[in-house]
Protein backbone atom coordinates (compact mmCIF):
# COMPACT_ATOMS: atom_id res chain seq x y z
CA UNK A 1 0.00 0.00 0.00
CA UNK A 2 2.95 2.20 1.08
CA UNK A 3 4.70 1.99 -2.73
CA UNK A 4 0.91 2.81 -4.06
CA UNK A 5 1.19 6.00 -2.23
CA UNK A 6 4.31 6.53 -3.08
CA UNK A 7 3.72 6.30 -6.89
CA UNK A 8 0.79 8.71 -6.69
CA UNK A 9 2.73 10.84 -4.10
CA UNK A 10 5.49 11.04 -6.80
CA UNK A 11 3.63 12.30 -9.29
CA UNK A 12 2.42 15.15 -6.70
CA UNK A 13 5.57 16.33 -6.19
CA UNK A 14 7.23 15.68 -10.03
CA UNK A 15 4.64 18.24 -10.62
CA UNK A 16 4.89 20.83 -7.67
CA UNK A 17 1.57 19.98 -6.32
CA UNK A 18 3.06 18.64 -3.10
CA UNK A 19 6.81 19.08 -1.86
CA UNK A 20 8.73 16.00 -0.22
CA UNK A 21 8.58 17.52 2.67
CA UNK A 22 4.54 18.21 2.31
CA UNK A 23 3.99 15.01 1.08
CA UNK A 24 5.50 12.74 4.33
CA UNK A 25 3.80 15.11 6.48
CA UNK A 26 0.50 14.61 4.37
CA UNK A 27 0.69 10.67 4.77
CA UNK A 28 1.69 10.61 8.46
CA UNK A 29 -1.56 13.06 9.16
CA UNK A 30 -3.98 10.73 7.12
CA UNK A 31 -2.35 7.30 8.80
CA UNK A 32 -2.73 9.36 12.14
CA UNK A 33 -6.61 10.53 11.23
CA UNK A 34 -7.34 7.18 9.81
CA UNK A 35 -8.30 9.54 6.26
CA UNK A 36 -7.62 8.25 2.43
CA UNK A 37 -4.55 10.37 1.41
CA UNK A 38 -6.77 12.04 -1.70
CA UNK A 39 -10.04 13.02 0.88
CA UNK A 40 -7.15 14.19 3.21
CA UNK A 41 -5.19 16.51 0.75
CA UNK A 42 -8.47 18.20 -0.77
CA UNK A 43 -10.39 18.42 2.64
CA UNK A 44 -6.65 20.63 3.53
CA UNK A 45 -6.98 22.01 0.49
CA UNK A 46 -3.53 20.90 -0.34
CA UNK A 47 -4.49 19.55 -3.69
CA UNK A 48 -7.31 19.97 -6.35
CA UNK A 49 -9.30 17.69 -6.66
CA UNK A 50 -9.81 17.70 -10.72
CA UNK A 51 -5.98 17.23 -10.60
CA UNK A 52 -5.82 14.43 -8.33
CA UNK A 53 -8.83 12.27 -10.02
CA UNK A 54 -6.58 12.74 -13.47
CA UNK A 55 -3.58 11.95 -11.73
CA UNK A 56 -4.69 9.04 -9.43
CA UNK A 57 -6.49 7.62 -12.57
CA UNK A 58 -3.13 7.76 -14.64
CA UNK A 59 -1.55 6.36 -11.92
CA UNK A 60 -3.25 3.47 -11.57
CA UNK A 61 -5.00 2.89 -14.85
CA UNK A 62 -8.77 3.18 -13.36
CA UNK A 63 -11.44 5.50 -15.69
CA UNK A 64 -12.05 9.00 -14.64
CA UNK A 65 -15.87 10.40 -14.39
CA UNK A 66 -16.89 13.97 -13.97
CA UNK A 67 -19.87 13.43 -11.73
CA UNK A 68 -21.41 16.76 -12.97
CA UNK A 69 -22.16 15.42 -16.39
CA UNK A 70 -23.67 12.24 -14.61
CA UNK A 71 -27.30 11.57 -14.41
CA UNK A 72 -28.96 11.65 -10.67
CA UNK A 73 -31.80 9.29 -12.02
CA UNK A 74 -29.29 6.40 -13.10
CA UNK A 75 -28.19 5.60 -9.70
CA UNK A 76 -29.38 2.15 -9.00
CA UNK A 77 -31.44 2.92 -6.10
CA UNK A 78 -31.16 1.25 -2.41
CA UNK A 79 -29.20 -1.80 -4.22
CA UNK A 80 -26.07 -1.02 -1.35
CA UNK A 81 -27.27 -0.27 2.06
CA UNK A 82 -26.63 3.65 2.55
CA UNK A 83 -24.88 3.23 5.99
CA UNK A 84 -22.19 1.09 3.95
CA UNK A 85 -21.93 3.80 1.26
CA UNK A 86 -21.38 6.73 3.93
CA UNK A 87 -18.59 4.46 5.63
CA UNK A 88 -16.52 3.49 2.62
CA UNK A 89 -17.27 7.03 0.48
CA UNK A 90 -17.84 4.76 -2.16
CA UNK A 91 -20.84 6.02 -4.61
CA UNK A 92 -22.82 2.79 -6.71
CA UNK A 93 -23.22 4.54 -10.03
CA UNK A 94 -24.85 1.98 -12.42
CA UNK A 95 -25.18 -1.44 -12.96
CA UNK A 96 -24.80 -3.28 -16.31
CA UNK A 97 -25.38 -7.04 -15.77
CA UNK A 98 -23.68 -8.31 -13.43
CA UNK A 99 -21.02 -5.84 -12.72
CA UNK A 100 -21.64 -2.56 -10.58
CA UNK A 101 -19.94 0.74 -11.30
CA UNK A 102 -18.70 2.59 -8.29
CA UNK A 103 -17.13 6.10 -8.18
CA UNK A 104 -14.25 6.67 -5.81
CA UNK A 105 -12.17 9.74 -5.25
CA UNK A 106 -9.51 7.14 -3.51
CA UNK A 107 -8.10 4.80 -5.83
CA UNK A 108 -6.63 1.79 -2.45
CA UNK A 109 -9.94 1.65 -1.38
CA UNK A 110 -10.12 -1.80 -1.68
CA UNK A 111 -12.14 -2.37 1.07
CA UNK A 112 -15.21 -0.26 -0.45
CA UNK A 113 -15.24 -2.61 -3.39
CA UNK A 114 -14.42 -5.80 -1.91
CA UNK A 115 -17.75 -4.95 1.03
CA UNK A 116 -19.72 -3.61 -1.91
CA UNK A 117 -18.88 -7.04 -3.68
CA UNK A 118 -19.68 -8.99 -0.98
CA UNK A 119 -23.02 -7.05 -0.07
CA UNK A 120 -24.33 -7.37 -3.82
CA UNK A 121 -23.04 -10.03 -5.04
CA UNK A 122 -21.93 -8.14 -8.00
CA UNK A 123 -18.61 -7.38 -9.81
CA UNK A 124 -17.17 -4.16 -8.39
CA UNK A 125 -15.46 -2.05 -10.91
CA UNK A 126 -14.06 1.76 -9.68
CA UNK A 127 -14.34 4.59 -11.08
CA UNK A 128 -12.65 8.10 -9.35
CA UNK A 129 -14.18 11.45 -8.95
CA UNK A 130 -13.49 13.93 -7.51
CA UNK A 131 -13.73 14.44 -4.06
CA UNK A 132 -15.43 17.76 -3.64
CA UNK A 133 -17.90 16.38 -5.97
CA UNK A 134 -18.20 12.99 -4.32
CA UNK A 135 -18.62 14.70 -1.19
CA UNK A 136 -21.50 17.07 -1.89
CA UNK A 137 -22.80 13.99 -4.27
CA UNK A 138 -23.18 11.79 -0.92
CA UNK A 139 -23.76 14.65 1.30
CA UNK A 140 -27.40 14.54 -1.00
CA UNK A 141 -28.02 11.34 -0.54
CA UNK A 142 -28.08 11.70 3.22
CA UNK A 143 -30.11 14.20 3.03
CA UNK A 144 -32.71 12.86 0.81
CA UNK A 145 -31.94 9.64 3.09
CA UNK A 146 -32.50 6.30 1.36
CA UNK A 147 -36.27 4.24 1.36
CA UNK A 148 -37.80 3.28 4.73
CA UNK A 149 -36.28 0.11 5.25
CA UNK A 150 -32.58 0.63 3.46
CA UNK A 151 -32.09 3.70 6.00
CA UNK A 152 -32.93 2.18 9.01
CA UNK A 153 -30.46 3.06 11.88
CA UNK A 154 -29.47 1.24 14.62
CA UNK A 155 -32.06 2.59 17.33
CA UNK A 156 -34.55 2.22 14.50
CA UNK A 157 -33.64 -0.95 13.41
CA UNK A 158 -33.81 -2.28 17.75
CA UNK A 159 -31.85 -5.42 16.44
CA UNK A 160 -33.09 -8.69 16.11
CA UNK A 161 -35.06 -9.97 19.04
CA UNK A 162 -32.74 -13.06 20.23
CA UNK A 163 -33.35 -14.78 23.76
CA UNK A 164 -29.65 -15.06 25.12
CA UNK A 165 -28.67 -18.21 25.93
CA UNK A 166 -25.98 -18.95 28.70
CA UNK A 167 -24.60 -22.31 27.37
CA UNK A 168 -23.91 -20.09 23.92
CA UNK A 169 -22.73 -17.23 25.49
CA UNK A 170 -19.10 -18.07 24.37
CA UNK A 171 -20.26 -19.19 20.85
CA UNK A 172 -22.24 -16.20 20.41
CA UNK A 173 -19.22 -14.02 21.14
CA UNK A 174 -16.96 -15.91 18.56
CA UNK A 175 -19.71 -15.89 15.53
CA UNK A 176 -20.77 -12.18 16.05
CA UNK A 177 -18.34 -10.24 17.57
CA UNK A 178 -16.64 -7.18 15.78
CA UNK A 179 -14.74 -9.06 13.98
CA UNK A 180 -17.31 -10.68 11.61
CA UNK A 181 -19.42 -7.22 11.74
CA UNK A 182 -19.42 -8.23 7.78
CA UNK A 183 -21.72 -11.23 8.41
CA UNK A 184 -23.74 -9.64 10.48
CA UNK A 185 -24.62 -6.56 8.49
CA UNK A 186 -25.10 -9.09 5.42
CA UNK A 187 -27.63 -11.00 7.10
CA UNK A 188 -29.39 -8.10 8.32
CA UNK A 189 -29.15 -6.72 4.43
CA UNK A 190 -30.84 -9.58 3.31
CA UNK A 191 -33.65 -9.86 5.60
CA UNK A 192 -34.44 -6.11 5.04
CA UNK A 193 -33.96 -6.47 1.26
CA UNK A 194 -36.48 -9.88 0.89
CA UNK A 195 -38.93 -7.18 3.22
CA UNK A 196 -39.02 -4.35 0.26
CA UNK A 197 -38.93 -6.70 -2.49
CA UNK A 198 -42.00 -8.48 -0.90
CA UNK A 199 -39.89 -12.18 -0.86
CA UNK A 200 -42.19 -14.89 0.62
CA UNK A 201 -39.09 -16.93 1.26
CA UNK A 202 -35.46 -16.95 1.84
CA UNK A 203 -33.23 -19.83 0.79
CA UNK A 204 -29.59 -19.74 1.92
CA UNK A 205 -27.71 -22.39 0.13
CA UNK A 206 -23.99 -24.04 0.58
CA UNK A 207 -22.60 -25.97 -2.37
CA UNK A 208 -18.95 -27.20 -3.10
CA UNK A 209 -17.77 -24.90 -4.78
CA UNK A 210 -20.10 -22.13 -4.13
CA UNK A 211 -22.90 -20.25 -1.61
CA UNK A 212 -26.00 -18.30 -2.98
CA UNK A 213 -28.63 -16.66 -1.49
CA UNK A 214 -32.15 -16.75 -3.63
CA UNK A 215 -35.27 -15.27 -2.85
CA UNK A 216 -38.81 -15.94 -3.70
CA UNK A 217 -40.36 -13.32 -5.37
CA UNK A 218 -43.82 -13.70 -6.62
CA UNK A 219 -43.73 -17.63 -6.47
CA UNK A 220 -40.32 -17.34 -8.38
CA UNK A 221 -36.81 -18.41 -6.66
CA UNK A 222 -34.07 -15.16 -7.50
CA UNK A 223 -30.35 -15.39 -7.07
CA UNK A 224 -29.94 -12.33 -4.60
CA UNK A 225 -26.16 -12.46 -3.35
CA UNK A 226 -23.49 -14.80 -3.54
CA UNK A 227 -21.18 -14.48 -1.04
CA UNK A 228 -18.19 -16.55 -0.89
CA UNK A 229 -18.06 -19.96 -0.02
CA UNK A 230 -15.04 -19.99 3.10
CA UNK A 231 -17.65 -17.21 4.67
CA UNK A 232 -20.69 -20.05 4.24
CA UNK A 233 -20.76 -21.45 8.37
CA UNK A 234 -20.21 -17.80 10.13
CA UNK A 235 -23.85 -16.91 7.58
CA UNK A 236 -25.40 -20.21 8.96
CA UNK A 237 -24.03 -19.54 12.83
CA UNK A 238 -25.20 -15.92 12.33
CA UNK A 239 -28.57 -17.38 11.11
CA UNK A 240 -28.94 -19.95 13.58
CA UNK A 241 -27.94 -17.45 16.86
CA UNK A 242 -31.01 -15.10 15.66
CA UNK A 243 -33.56 -18.44 15.92
CA UNK A 244 -32.14 -19.21 18.51
CA UNK A 245 -30.94 -22.68 17.72
CA UNK A 246 -28.03 -24.71 19.04
CA UNK A 247 -25.38 -23.17 16.68
CA UNK A 248 -23.35 -27.02 17.85
CA UNK A 249 -25.71 -28.93 16.54
CA UNK A 250 -25.14 -29.53 12.52
CA UNK A 251 -26.68 -33.51 12.38
CA UNK A 252 -30.43 -32.82 12.42
CA UNK A 253 -32.68 -30.25 11.12
CA UNK A 254 -33.98 -27.49 13.60
CA UNK A 255 -36.91 -25.25 13.26
CA UNK A 256 -37.05 -21.57 14.64
CA UNK A 257 -38.35 -18.15 14.61
CA UNK A 258 -36.63 -14.65 14.27
CA UNK A 259 -38.50 -11.38 15.00
CA UNK A 260 -37.19 -8.65 12.98
CA UNK A 261 -38.11 -5.12 14.07
CA UNK A 262 -38.30 -2.85 11.21
CA UNK A 263 -39.62 0.23 12.92
CA UNK A 264 -40.94 1.36 16.13
CA UNK A 265 -44.65 -0.28 15.77
CA UNK A 266 -43.79 -2.75 12.88
CA UNK A 267 -42.58 -5.82 13.19
CA UNK A 268 -41.98 -9.10 10.93
CA UNK A 269 -41.65 -12.80 11.97
CA UNK A 270 -39.16 -15.34 10.12
CA UNK A 271 -39.98 -19.05 10.41
CA UNK A 272 -36.27 -20.84 10.33
CA UNK A 273 -35.42 -24.37 9.05
CA UNK A 274 -32.20 -25.90 9.00
CA UNK A 275 -31.48 -28.70 6.62
CA UNK A 276 -27.44 -30.54 6.77
CA UNK A 277 -26.65 -31.53 3.16
CA UNK A 278 -23.80 -32.51 1.18
CA UNK A 279 -22.03 -29.44 1.79
CA UNK A 280 -23.29 -28.13 4.70
CA UNK A 281 -26.27 -26.45 6.61
CA UNK A 282 -29.07 -25.31 4.33
CA UNK A 283 -31.21 -22.45 6.04
CA UNK A 284 -34.44 -20.89 4.58
CA UNK A 285 -36.57 -18.45 6.37
CA UNK A 286 -40.49 -17.94 5.61
CA UNK A 287 -41.70 -14.37 5.89
CA UNK A 288 -44.93 -13.89 8.19
CA UNK A 289 -46.27 -10.91 7.85
CA UNK A 290 -49.53 -10.42 9.90
CA UNK A 291 -50.90 -7.98 7.51
CA UNK A 292 -51.65 -10.52 5.50
CA UNK A 293 -54.23 -11.60 6.61
CA UNK A 294 -56.24 -8.37 7.23
CA UNK A 295 -56.18 -7.66 3.18
CA UNK A 296 -59.70 -8.30 3.16
CA UNK A 297 -61.34 -11.06 0.58
CA UNK A 298 -61.85 -8.78 -1.90
CA UNK A 299 -57.81 -8.26 -2.44
CA UNK A 300 -57.69 -12.12 -3.26
CA UNK A 301 -58.88 -12.36 -6.30
CA UNK A 302 -62.23 -14.38 -5.81
CA UNK A 303 -64.98 -13.86 -8.64
CA UNK A 304 -68.05 -12.46 -7.24
CA UNK A 305 -70.06 -15.84 -7.37
CA UNK A 306 -66.54 -17.29 -5.65
CA UNK A 307 -66.32 -14.50 -3.29
CA UNK A 308 -70.20 -15.51 -2.22
CA UNK A 309 -69.90 -18.83 -1.88
CA UNK A 310 -67.23 -18.36 0.65
CA UNK A 311 -69.27 -16.08 3.02
CA UNK A 312 -72.00 -18.17 3.14
CA UNK A 313 -70.37 -20.75 4.62
CA UNK A 314 -68.61 -18.64 7.14
CA UNK A 315 -72.04 -17.57 8.02
CA UNK A 316 -73.46 -20.80 8.62
CA UNK A 317 -73.28 -21.57 12.34
CA UNK A 318 -72.11 -25.61 11.63
CA UNK A 319 -70.30 -27.60 9.26
CA UNK A 320 -67.09 -27.53 7.56
CA UNK A 321 -64.56 -25.49 5.34
CA UNK A 322 -61.79 -26.84 3.48
CA UNK A 323 -58.98 -25.40 1.75
CA UNK A 324 -56.84 -27.22 -0.40
CA UNK A 325 -53.45 -26.67 -2.65
CA UNK A 326 -49.62 -27.44 -2.31
CA UNK A 327 -47.01 -25.73 0.04
CA UNK A 328 -47.02 -21.98 -0.74
CA UNK A 329 -50.51 -21.77 -2.85
CA UNK A 330 -52.07 -19.44 -0.32
CA UNK A 331 -54.26 -21.61 1.72
CA UNK A 332 -53.39 -19.56 5.42
CA UNK A 333 -53.94 -16.79 4.06
CA UNK A 334 -57.48 -17.70 2.66
CA UNK A 335 -58.23 -19.56 5.67
CA UNK A 336 -57.17 -16.44 8.12
CA UNK A 337 -58.85 -13.75 5.88
CA UNK A 338 -62.22 -15.98 6.73
CA UNK A 339 -60.92 -16.35 10.58
CA UNK A 340 -60.90 -12.45 10.43
CA UNK A 341 -63.84 -12.01 8.86
CA UNK A 342 -65.45 -13.99 11.73
CA UNK A 343 -63.22 -12.59 14.66
CA UNK A 344 -66.04 -11.06 17.25
CA UNK A 345 -66.24 -10.41 20.28
CA UNK A 346 -69.14 -12.85 20.92
CA UNK A 347 -67.21 -15.65 19.24
CA UNK A 348 -64.79 -17.81 20.37
CA UNK A 349 -62.26 -19.09 17.91
CA UNK A 350 -59.11 -21.61 18.59
CA UNK A 351 -56.84 -22.76 15.83
CA UNK A 352 -54.12 -25.57 15.71
CA UNK A 353 -51.23 -25.01 13.88
CA UNK A 354 -47.73 -26.25 13.22
CA UNK A 355 -46.40 -23.66 13.27
CA UNK A 356 -48.60 -20.79 13.98
CA UNK A 357 -47.47 -18.20 11.23
CA UNK A 358 -49.99 -15.50 11.86
CA UNK A 359 -50.83 -13.83 15.05
CA UNK A 360 -54.47 -12.52 15.44
CA UNK A 361 -55.36 -10.52 18.46
CA UNK A 362 -58.57 -12.13 20.18
CA UNK A 363 -57.93 -15.79 18.70
CA UNK A 364 -56.80 -18.75 20.89
CA UNK A 365 -53.44 -20.14 19.15
CA UNK A 366 -51.88 -23.38 19.66
CA UNK A 367 -48.47 -24.58 18.55
CA UNK A 368 -48.86 -28.54 17.90
CA UNK A 369 -46.01 -30.24 19.16
CA UNK A 370 -45.99 -34.05 18.87
CA UNK A 371 -43.20 -34.20 20.80
CA UNK A 372 -44.51 -34.05 23.65
CA UNK A 373 -47.80 -35.77 22.50
CA UNK A 374 -49.67 -32.46 21.59
CA UNK A 375 -50.66 -33.03 17.82
CA UNK A 376 -53.67 -31.77 15.84
CA UNK A 377 -56.12 -35.03 17.55
CA UNK A 378 -55.28 -34.14 20.45
CA UNK A 379 -55.62 -30.30 20.60
CA UNK A 380 -58.94 -31.06 18.87
CA UNK A 381 -59.85 -33.26 21.73
CA UNK A 382 -58.63 -30.05 24.01
CA UNK A 383 -61.06 -27.46 22.08
CA UNK A 384 -64.16 -29.43 22.01
CA UNK A 385 -64.36 -29.43 25.75
CA UNK A 386 -63.17 -25.42 25.84
CA UNK A 387 -66.54 -24.12 24.18
CA UNK A 388 -65.55 -23.33 20.81
CA UNK A 389 -67.98 -21.65 18.18
CA UNK A 390 -64.98 -21.77 15.45
CA UNK A 391 -62.13 -23.90 15.04
CA UNK A 392 -59.11 -24.22 12.48
CA UNK A 393 -57.12 -27.07 11.98
CA UNK A 394 -53.83 -26.61 10.16
CA UNK A 395 -54.12 -29.59 8.05
CA UNK A 396 -55.82 -32.85 8.44
CA UNK A 397 -53.26 -35.65 7.80
CA UNK A 398 -54.74 -38.48 9.29
CA UNK A 399 -57.85 -40.81 9.70
CA UNK A 400 -58.15 -39.53 13.69
CA UNK A 401 -57.58 -35.92 13.08
CA UNK A 402 -60.53 -35.88 10.37
CA UNK A 403 -62.82 -37.95 12.56
CA UNK A 404 -62.63 -35.44 15.25
CA UNK A 405 -62.92 -32.34 12.75
CA UNK A 406 -65.87 -34.39 11.53
CA UNK A 407 -67.64 -34.92 14.82
CA UNK A 408 -67.17 -31.44 15.71
CA UNK A 409 -68.61 -30.44 12.84
CA UNK A 410 -71.67 -31.98 13.40
CA UNK A 411 -72.17 -31.25 17.10
CA UNK A 412 -72.41 -27.14 16.59
CA UNK A 413 -69.08 -26.08 15.35
CA UNK A 414 -67.67 -24.04 12.21
CA UNK A 415 -64.58 -25.93 11.41
CA UNK A 416 -61.99 -24.95 9.04
CA UNK A 417 -58.72 -26.78 7.59
CA UNK A 418 -56.70 -27.50 4.72
CA UNK A 419 -55.28 -30.62 3.05
CA UNK A 420 -52.80 -31.19 0.03
CA UNK A 421 -54.65 -31.87 -2.48
CA UNK A 422 -54.96 -30.72 -6.08
CA UNK A 423 -58.66 -30.06 -6.16
CA UNK A 424 -61.84 -30.16 -4.93
CA UNK A 425 -62.98 -33.36 -6.30
CA UNK A 426 -59.81 -34.86 -5.08
CA UNK A 427 -59.86 -33.50 -1.51
CA UNK A 428 -63.34 -35.70 -1.44
CA UNK A 429 -61.92 -38.77 -2.48
CA UNK A 430 -58.57 -38.44 -0.55
CA UNK A 431 -60.59 -38.09 2.62
CA UNK A 432 -63.05 -41.16 1.70
CA UNK A 433 -59.68 -43.05 1.23
CA UNK A 434 -58.24 -42.21 4.33
CA UNK A 435 -61.00 -43.77 5.84
CA UNK A 436 -64.04 -41.07 6.56
CA UNK A 437 -67.54 -42.48 6.07
CA UNK A 438 -68.92 -41.24 3.04
CA UNK A 439 -72.22 -40.39 4.69
CA UNK A 440 -70.34 -37.79 7.17
CA UNK A 441 -68.70 -36.37 4.10
CA UNK A 442 -71.67 -35.79 2.28
CA UNK A 443 -73.57 -34.26 5.45
CA UNK A 444 -70.95 -31.80 6.92
CA UNK A 445 -68.87 -30.29 4.21
CA UNK A 446 -70.05 -27.17 3.19
CA UNK A 447 -67.29 -25.59 0.80
CA UNK A 448 -64.27 -26.81 -0.80
CA UNK A 449 -61.84 -24.16 -2.06
CA UNK A 450 -58.65 -25.16 -4.14
CA UNK A 451 -56.39 -22.80 -4.97
CA UNK A 452 -53.09 -21.20 -6.79
CA UNK A 453 -51.21 -18.13 -7.02
CA UNK A 454 -50.03 -16.62 -10.14
CA UNK A 455 -48.48 -13.72 -10.78
CA UNK A 456 -50.16 -10.29 -11.53
CA UNK A 457 -49.25 -8.74 -14.21
CA UNK A 458 -47.77 -5.14 -13.93
CA UNK A 459 -49.91 -2.34 -14.18
CA UNK A 460 -47.37 -0.13 -16.11
CA UNK A 461 -45.64 -1.98 -18.67
CA UNK A 462 -47.80 -4.62 -19.66
CA UNK A 463 -48.68 -4.72 -23.39
CA UNK A 464 -51.56 -6.56 -25.35
CA UNK A 465 -50.77 -9.67 -26.83
CA UNK A 466 -51.81 -10.80 -29.99
CA UNK A 467 -52.82 -14.58 -29.67
CA UNK A 468 -54.70 -15.86 -32.39
CA UNK A 469 -57.76 -17.53 -32.17
CA UNK A 470 -57.34 -21.33 -32.85
CA UNK A 471 -54.61 -20.92 -29.84
CA UNK A 472 -56.43 -19.68 -27.69
CA UNK A 473 -59.33 -21.98 -28.12
CA UNK A 474 -56.94 -25.30 -27.67
CA UNK A 475 -55.77 -23.40 -24.96
CA UNK A 476 -59.75 -24.13 -23.65
CA UNK A 477 -61.27 -20.38 -24.61
CA UNK A 478 -64.59 -20.99 -25.23
CA UNK A 479 -67.35 -18.24 -27.06
CA UNK A 480 -68.22 -16.56 -24.51
CA UNK A 481 -64.41 -16.06 -22.80
CA UNK A 482 -63.20 -14.57 -26.60
CA UNK A 483 -65.78 -12.22 -26.61
CA UNK A 484 -64.67 -10.63 -23.39
CA UNK A 485 -61.49 -11.38 -23.46
CA UNK A 486 -58.29 -8.67 -23.37
CA UNK A 487 -54.67 -10.68 -23.18
CA UNK A 488 -51.78 -8.85 -21.95
CA UNK A 489 -48.09 -10.49 -22.05
CA UNK A 490 -44.99 -9.15 -19.59
CA UNK A 491 -43.15 -6.75 -20.63
CA UNK A 492 -40.64 -5.33 -17.58
CA UNK A 493 -40.07 -2.26 -16.09
CA UNK A 494 -38.39 -0.90 -12.92
CA UNK A 495 -41.55 -0.92 -10.99
CA UNK A 496 -41.77 -4.83 -11.54
CA UNK A 497 -40.03 -7.99 -11.46
CA UNK A 498 -39.69 -8.95 -15.19
CA UNK A 499 -43.67 -7.80 -16.31
CA UNK A 500 -45.23 -9.09 -12.66
CA UNK A 501 -46.14 -7.40 -9.54
CA UNK A 502 -47.50 -9.43 -6.73
CA UNK A 503 -49.78 -12.16 -7.20
CA UNK A 504 -53.15 -13.06 -7.17
CA UNK A 505 -55.22 -16.50 -6.21
CA UNK A 506 -56.65 -18.30 -8.81
CA UNK A 507 -59.59 -20.51 -7.71
CA UNK A 508 -61.88 -23.46 -7.46
CA UNK A 509 -64.75 -22.87 -5.11
CA UNK A 510 -67.20 -25.52 -4.82
CA UNK A 511 -70.01 -26.63 -2.30
CA UNK A 512 -72.29 -29.73 -1.95
CA UNK A 513 -75.31 -30.27 -3.54
CA UNK A 514 -77.48 -32.75 -3.83
CA UNK A 515 -76.17 -34.03 -6.77
CA UNK A 516 -72.47 -34.51 -5.23
CA UNK A 517 -73.51 -35.40 -1.92
CA UNK A 518 -75.14 -38.47 -4.06
CA UNK A 519 -72.17 -39.27 -5.98
CA UNK A 520 -70.23 -39.35 -2.69
CA UNK A 521 -72.59 -41.74 -0.81
CA UNK A 522 -71.86 -43.78 -3.70
CA UNK A 523 -68.35 -43.47 -3.14
CA UNK A 524 -68.06 -42.36 -6.63
CA UNK A 525 -64.51 -41.37 -8.04
CA UNK A 526 -62.69 -37.84 -8.40
CA UNK A 527 -63.58 -37.74 -12.01
CA UNK A 528 -67.23 -38.45 -11.40
CA UNK A 529 -67.24 -35.74 -8.87
CA UNK A 530 -65.41 -33.03 -11.17
CA UNK A 531 -67.66 -33.76 -14.11
CA UNK A 532 -70.75 -33.51 -11.68
CA UNK A 533 -68.89 -29.82 -10.05
CA UNK A 534 -68.64 -28.82 -13.36
CA UNK A 535 -72.29 -29.55 -14.57
CA UNK A 536 -73.54 -27.64 -11.35
CA UNK A 537 -71.98 -24.71 -12.80
CA UNK A 538 -68.46 -24.48 -10.30
CA UNK A 539 -65.18 -23.54 -12.44
CA UNK A 540 -62.16 -25.73 -12.00
CA UNK A 541 -58.75 -23.96 -11.93
CA UNK A 542 -58.55 -24.22 -15.62
CA UNK A 543 -61.26 -22.12 -16.19
CA UNK A 544 -60.82 -19.46 -12.94
CA UNK A 545 -57.18 -19.16 -14.65
CA UNK A 546 -58.10 -18.43 -18.18
CA UNK A 547 -61.04 -16.16 -17.08
CA UNK A 548 -58.22 -14.25 -14.92
CA UNK A 549 -55.93 -14.10 -18.15
CA UNK A 550 -59.22 -12.87 -20.53
CA UNK A 551 -59.74 -10.09 -18.01
CA UNK A 552 -56.19 -8.96 -18.50
CA UNK A 553 -54.96 -9.60 -14.33
CA UNK A 554 -52.22 -11.70 -15.61
CA UNK A 555 -50.86 -13.72 -18.86
CA UNK A 556 -51.93 -16.55 -20.68
CA UNK A 557 -48.07 -17.54 -19.77
CA UNK A 558 -48.86 -17.66 -16.04
CA UNK A 559 -51.84 -19.46 -16.01
CA UNK A 560 -50.20 -22.19 -18.12
CA UNK A 561 -47.30 -22.38 -15.27
CA UNK A 562 -49.42 -22.92 -12.40
CA UNK A 563 -52.41 -24.98 -13.72
CA UNK A 564 -52.80 -27.86 -15.97
CA UNK A 565 -55.27 -28.32 -18.94
CA UNK A 566 -57.91 -30.64 -17.57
Amino acid sequence: MTTVLSGLGKRLVDRGILTADGLRDAQKTATRDKTPLVTHLVQHKLAPGRELAIMASEEFGIPVLDLDAFDRELLPGDLVDARLIQHHRALPLFKRTNRLYVALSDPTNLAALEEIRFATGLTTEPILVEEEKLAAWLEQAADEGPSALAGLDDDDFEELDVVDDSKQEEERTDMAGSDDAPIVRFVQQMLLSAIKKGASDLHFEPYERAYRVRLRIDGVLQTAAKPPIQLAPKITARLKILGNLDISERRVPQDGRIKLRISRNKAIDFRMNTLPTLFGEKVVLRILDPSSAKLGIDALGYEEDQKQLYLDALAKPQGMILVTGPTGSGKTVSLYTGIHIVNQEGVNISTAEDPVEINLEGINQVNVNSKVGLDFAAALRAFLRQDPDVIMVGEIRDLETASIAIKAAQTGHMVMSTLHTNSAAETLTRLLNMGVPSFNLATTINVIIAQRLARRLCSQCKKPADIPEETLRKEGFDDALLQEATLYQPVGCSACNKGYKGRVGVYEVVRMTPAVSRIIMEEGNAIELDEQFRREGFNDLRRSGLLKAAQGVTSLEEINRVTSEH
